[in-house]
């Protein structure tokens, strides 16, 4: 594994900058994001980028998400620490990384096997240690519910009622939904038993595979 060295942490403090000036505000956030060494996801192909704020390709059809999507998704949650998350898509992650980093308790999901086992060997071996569970993640994982916050990491043709039902009262989802190409990063919030909808920028993820997304 690439150590954690002063030019690696000199490129993270530049990504914090580049994400302040395109709007992210929250100082834990981009703290966070300044802590986790994005550069261990990648392989020594792709090391040079890793501090460029783009997705990358990590094998199965999937990416490690620009870094400004994350840090857009996890400001537009409000991370607590001890917040019971569920990360849906677990992916390389990178992004559960960054919620451990906010103090939050993660239960993350992941669709495709190989990719879940390689990140469950891989992430706790750089200290980050969520709930790993495999399967299908439009469906969330009801054992371990409600939840304080859902987050989807993959685009879906409809709110999975699944994971609204998964939410606390008061509990926050942040979910892009759309087509294939595009979708509306949404957030939506439990008052009063009720869904409050809030709509936010158009984003492009991989297709949230599963019952409750694309088939």
């Amino acid at each position: 594994m690439t150590e954690d060295n002063y030019k690696q942490r000199g490129l993270r403090n530049k990504l914090v900058k580049k994400l302040r000036e395109k709007g992210i505000s929250n100082d834990a956030v981009l703290a966070a994001i300044g802590k986790v060494p994005r550069h261990a996801f990648f392989d020594d192909a792709l090391l040079n980028h890793a501090y460029e704020d783009k997705a990358f390709p990590i094998g199965e059809g999937q990416t490690i998400s620009q870094p400004y999507t994350v840090a857009f998704q996890t400001e537009k949650l409000n991370i607590k620490p001890g917040d019971k998350v569920l990360e849906i898509g677990t992916g390389s992650g990178y992004q559960a990384a960054v919620l451990l980093e906010l103090g939050a308790k993660v239960y993350t999901i992941e669709y495709q096997r190989k990719l879940y086992d390689r990140t469950r060997a891989f992430l706790p071996e750089l200290g980050y240690k969520p709930f790993f569970f495999f399967g299908d993640g439009s469906k969330g994982i009801p054992a371990k519910a409600p939840y304080n916050k859902i987050i989807v990491t993959a685009g879906a043709p409809v709110v999975p009622t699944a994971l609204t039902d998964q939410l606390n009262e008061g509990g926050i989802l942040i979910i892009p939904v759309g087509d294939r190409e595009s979708q509306k990063m949404l957030r939506i919030t439990k008052v009063n038993g009720k869904l409050k909808k809030e709509e936010y920028d158009n984003f492009a993820f991989v297709p949230l595979l599963g019952e409750q997304g694309w088939k």
